[in-house]
């Protein structure tokens, strides 16, 4: 299978491009970036840095419309509403930065950490509707 490297500008909807962001928001977003990469520990936990992801999520658009934890073994869902009742819209699958074999590589994407993603999805999916 041949993957086809993409730049970000050409993977997002085009209707998303066409969308302006204030400078406000842009600079609130790009300072919690940066702190967030500065606290990103690569000997600690993927637990440790599961947390600083999820707070980094809720700080720059997501709180407190939308609720963000884990759910059974997923790492990381966002839901659609405010609270765990509401339906599933995100799964993010975390790794520790050092465990290399388990990410996705251009040449390899047949790894741990997407099995896992499209197990949870079709759990979801299916179990959840």
């Amino acid at each position: 299978m041949n993957l086809k490297k993409l730049k970000p500008r050409q993977s997002i909807n085009k209707a998303f491009l066409k969308l302006k962001t204030s400078k406000t928001a842009f600079e609130h977003f790009q300072s919690h970036l940066i702190r967030l990469r500065e606290q990103i520990d690569a000997q600690e936990s993927e637990e440790f840095n599961k947390n600083l992801i999820a707070d980094f999520l809720k700080k720059t658009y997501f709180d407190p419309n939308y609720f963000i934890n884990t759910k059974g073994r997923n790492d990381l869902v966002i839901h659609n509403g405010k609270n765990a009742q509401s339906t599933v819209g995100v799964i993010i699958e975390v790794k520790r930065p050092t465990n290399q074999a388990e990410m996705l590589k251009q040449d390899n994407i047949n790894v741990k950490a997407l099995q896992e993603l499209v197990l949870y999805y079709l759990r979801e999916r299916i179990t959840s509707k």
